[in-house]
């Protein structure tokens, strides 16, 4: 990791100088960008303000829940993870038994159940060990077709990329945009790590930009990552507000919109190596990026009121900790302007 970051820091100085200088050259004020037509397809399902929590199909040590125990504050639901089979590019997804559904009919059940009352639940692709690779056009051709046909066989709303293994930006976009030829109404995030979006020219932050016309989000992870450069050029240690706010500055001035723009951060001091901040920090980074308020030592140069919200790892170390993620920060994202 040291090595990554290192690169990625050198690489970031210069982008980030050059995203200081486009934020500075726009006029101050609100940023109020009009929504394409696909965004607006997708903002139907997704609520303007959105709350996004992973889903564990293992057991791990936290909270082992059923879909319909999720607290109902999350508007996204990430089930992790599809896995790589022996075709490049094709992924599947089983049950994990540790999860307690007697049958494939009840999980899907709680999938419509979870639908119902607004909840959009996406498949999540890879996670830490994730292994998928699409780097050619038949395993492009491979990832969507076994994505939408998981999509088809669950009723997953979507799909997450959480590939953190490093990914091809021109297949990973063109698998996408095929699996949006097919789903026109689908949910898209993407869970990069923090070295993954310190600038433009990264691959992750390239298909970000590829599948802008309909991306619902990118929900970085803003932990397990150490220190970091901010979109001003400084660098923020990671577990601070200002390391959520300057990070982010990034995404929203490099060509993301600020509805496509969440926060991610673990749910308890169990749920990653570093980076945890408790819910007091994620509002009070969402009230600087939404209005210019409660910010740190950073202060970016005009306010994102449209930034889509933010999201956790997971749902059931959320529900270990008492669901202070669902009730905190979900109260406050669905309270922003």
């Amino acid at each position: 990791m040291p090595a990554r970051l290192l690169a990625g820091l050198t690489a970031a100085v210069l982008t980030t100088a050059a995203l200081v200088g486009a934020s500075t050259a726009q006029a101050a004020g609100t940023h109020r960008p009009a929504p394409s037509a696909a965004a607006a397809t997708t903002a139907a399902a997704v609520p303007r303000h959105a709350v996004t929590g992973y889903w564990q199909n293992f057991d791990n040590g936290a909270t082992v829940q059923k879909l319909k125990d999720v607290d109902g504050a999350y508007d996204i639901i990430a089930v992790s993870f599809a896995e790589a089979t022996g075709q490049p590019g094709a992924v599947t997804f089983q049950l994990d038994p540790a999860v307690g559904y007697g049958s494939t009919d009840e999980f899907k059940a709680d999938i419509k159940a979870k639908q119902a009352a607004g909840t959009s639940v996406i498949l999540s692709v890879g996670g830490e060990r994730g292994a998928v690779s699409v780097s050619d056009d038949a395993s492009a051709q491979n990832f969507t077709d076994s994505v939408s046909g998981l999509m088809d066989t669950y009723g997953f709303d979507g799909v997450d990329i959480d590939l953190e293994n490093g990914l091809h930006a021109t297949y990973m976009t063109q698998a996408l945009k095929a699996l949006h030829d097919r789903h026109g109404d689908v949910v898209v995030t993407m869970a990069p790590q923090t070295i993954d979006m310190q600038s433009p020219q990264n691959e992750y932050f390239k298909t970000a930009l590829g599948i802008k016309d309909f991306l619902t989000a990118v929900n970085m992870q803003y932990y397990n990552s150490g220190s970091m450069n901010g979109c001003d050029g400084k660098v923020y240690a990671q577990g601070t507000v200002d390391f959520l706010t300057a990070l982010a500055c990034i995404q929203l001035e490099g060509g993301l919109d600020p509805s496509q723009v969440g926060i991610g951060v673990p749910a308890s001091a169990r749920a990653a190596g570093g980076g945890y901040v408790a819910p007091s920090v994620i509002n009070a980074a969402l009230d600087c990026l939404t209005r210019g308020s409660n910010c740190g030592s950073f202060r970016p140069s005009r306010t994102y009121p449209g930034l889509r919200g933010a999201m956790t790892w997971s749902t059931n170390w959320d529900a270990a900790n008492g669901n202070a993620f669902a009730a905190q920060v979900g109260a406050h994202v669905h309270g922003l302007p």
